[in-house]
Order: C-alpha cells, then structure tokens, then sequence
C-alpha cells in the first residue's frame, strides 16, 4: 500500500533489463525503419508487462524500467534545451576488473545555450506509469552533476553563461520545474542518481577533475549546494532520495573508495529523505562513514549485485543489515540492490531469471528482517 510519504524496506534502483523485442525496436527506430509512434507503442507494452512483474515479486515502487531511455542520463541531460551530447570522455573508461579496462567510455554533454525546459521532460513518462499501477510509481531521474563533471567550465559556453554562477541558478531552476510539474501530476517518489559523487572517491578521477582546471574539494561541495537547491522546493509529501553507486555498465564500473572522502562533506549538506548506498563489494568500504547521516535520513543498503548472477547468503545479508544498523539506527535502514540492471540499454551481463529472483530474494529478506523485528 503507498504511504503518503514513500519509504519502504525493500526497493530497487530503477533500470531493469529489456526483452530482446524492445531492444530491437529501439535498433530499427535508430534505422529510420520505424517511427517514433511506432517505438513508443512497443514501450507502452514493455512496460505494462514490467510493472505486472514489479507487482508480482511484491515490490511496493514501481519504475518503468527505464524501458525508453539509451541509458540511464542521456535522455533526460538531452532533452534539457541548451544542451548538446559531445564526444566520450576518454579518460573516463570503465573497468570489467581491477586490471582491465572494460570498453564502455561515458560520453561528455556541452551547454551551448540558455538552459530551459524543465517541467516537460519526464512527465509523459510518468504518467504512463501511474496509470498502470495501483502501487507507488517511482520517477528517477539524473544529477545535474553530470551535465558539468566530465568537461568543467570548458564544456560551458563562457559566451552564454559569462557567470558560472548564472548557469548554476539555471540548472536548478529546470530541476525545480521538473519536480514540481511530476508532483502536480501526483507523484510522491523521486530518485535522483547520481554515481559522479562516488567519482570523488577515486584517486585517478580525481586526478581528471584537477587535469580540467576544476578544485575537487570545492567541486564536491558545490554539486552538494547545487542538489539541495534542485530540491529544496519539493512538497513535504514528496520523497526524494539520491542514488550512489560506483558506475553500472554492461557489468563494468569506474570508479573505487570509501564513503569516507564524501561522507562528511555531503550526508549532513543535503535535506534528502534517503541515501540509496551501493555496498555490494569491497570498492566501497565499510558502514563507518554512515555516522554522518543525518538523524532521521534513511539508508538502503544496496547489499545485492546486479553485475553477475551470483545469488548473495541471505544469512550474509542478513549480518551486513545487523552491521550498518550499529551505526545507523535499524528503522532508518532498508535493502536493495546496488544500482539498476540496464543502466545502459543492452544491461548487465546477468538473466533474466538471476534478476527477478534476486529481486524476490530482496523482499523476502526485508520482510523477514524487518516483519521479525516488530513481532
């Protein structure tokens, strides 16, 4: 049942997995060999099928999947007008292992005018959404970080924004719209993802920052102010919750380190409803850095991989709960996987069948957990 102020103990990410016939249709649209009409209607199924399945395996918020996206920014950082997608930042690559680099390469976004358009990019989607469920539709959408990160202040047309502060107030403005137009339409459930602070752990990104002319101290802190104006003007209905996670594509990643370089500096400084924490393996340390979590902010442990179709001990995840909830209490807590399983549209390298029984095994452990707990 939905609460009027969404939290539940398990949840997912958003991205799933799409059916091979989506996946083609998405391949002749880029064709030319069929309209954008045509796509959209193959979508409206796919995603029908895909909330059925949500219900099935009794999740409580439902996504579509991210079934009509490339991946899980470009759409939305493209739609935004002023904005142009540029060649891939080469010195960003993802890695399949701690010694070999994995191929995917993310790509750079260039702002070339006036900033605008927020209020209309998602909100079709949604209500698509909405009307497929009776449960609650959840909306993720990407951080303005990534509209800056990988080009800095070269990547910003000094001729259209003389004042970086200028482009800032931008930003937030069409992230202030798109929140308040979803809410107007009755969403209760944003989550905004945002991998690149995880980027602010790692020792050779940020390297790539400083390379660019860009502070990664002072950057950090300014995504951190830049976020919490994006959302400061939400509905006290609305959940909103930030998503980490160490980059998820095709099973690769990118990036390495403890919470304890961000933890700090960010969980005090933005008034979220909840962290979504990737700790699916050792690249992220330990539960230690959750003490600067705000007192009544909630964690989901993101304990379950989406990268391989290795099922996790239930008895593991049941003492990594106990652990984190040393440090943060145990009502604060929920569980879900570490980040989607499609963040890009052909997905990780895992099953279907791996994916929604590893999503069963998540609401079957948080029921047990959490359900024991109150008995």
């Amino acid at each position: 049942m939905s609460n009027a102020k969404p939290f539940f103990r398990a949840d997912q990410v958003g991205s799933l997995l799409r059916p091979r016939h989506l996946l083609d249709a998405r391949q002749k649209w880029q064709a030319d060999e069929i309209s954008r009409e045509e796509l959209r209607e193959i979508e409206d199924g796919a995603i029908a099928e895909c909330v059925r399945l949500q219900e099935e395996i009794g999740l409580e918020a439902i996504t579509d999947g991210e079934f009509r996206r490339e991946n899980w920014w470009i759409d939305f950082i493209s739609a935004i007008d002023g904005i142009k997608i540029s060649a891939p930042d080469t010195d960003a690559g993802f890695f399949s292992d701690e010694d070999n680099p994995g191929g995917y390469v993310p790509k750079n976004v260039l702002t070339t005018g006036r900033l605008g358009g927020g209020g209309a990019i998602s909100i079709a989607d949604f209500e698509f959404l909405k009307a497929q469920t009776s449960r609650t539709p959840k909306v993720t959408i990407p951080s303005p970080s990534r509209i800056h990160f990988h080009g800095g202040r070269a990547a910003v047309n000094a001729d259209v924004y003389p004042s970086m502060d200028d482009f800032w107030n931008d930003v937030a403005a069409v992230y202030q719209a798109e929140i308040a137009a979803l809410e107007a339409r009755g969403c209760t459930y944003i989550q905004i993802d945002d991998p690149v602070l995880t980027y602010f752990l790692d020792d050779r990104l940020r390297g790539n920052v400083a390379d660019i002319g860009e502070d990664p101290d002072l950057l950090l802190g300014l995504y951190g102010d830049v976020l919490d104006t994006c959302i400061s003007r939400r509905s006290a209905n609305t959940t909103i919750s930030i998503h980490l996670c160490r980059g998820n594509a095709q099973s690769q990643w990118i990036a390495v380190g403890s919470y304890d370089r961000m933890a700090a500096e960010l969980f005090p400084r933005l008034a979220v409803d909840s962290w979504f924490l990737e700790y699916d393996d050792e690249r992220s340390g330990g539960f230690e850095p959750l003490r600067h979590i705000p007192d009544g902010t909630k964690v989901v442990l993101g304990l379950v991989t989406t990268k391989t179709g290795r099922m996790e001990e239930r008895d593991e995840i049941r003492a990594r709960i106990a652990e984190a909830a040393k440090v943060v209490p145990f009502e604060n807590l929920a569980l879900s996987p570490q980040c989607g399983f499609a963040s890009i549209d052909i997905g990780n390298k895992i099953a279907f069948e791996d994916q929604n029984a590893k999503l069963r095994m998540i609401v079957e452990i948080a029921a047990d957990v959490w359900d024991d707990a109150a008995s």
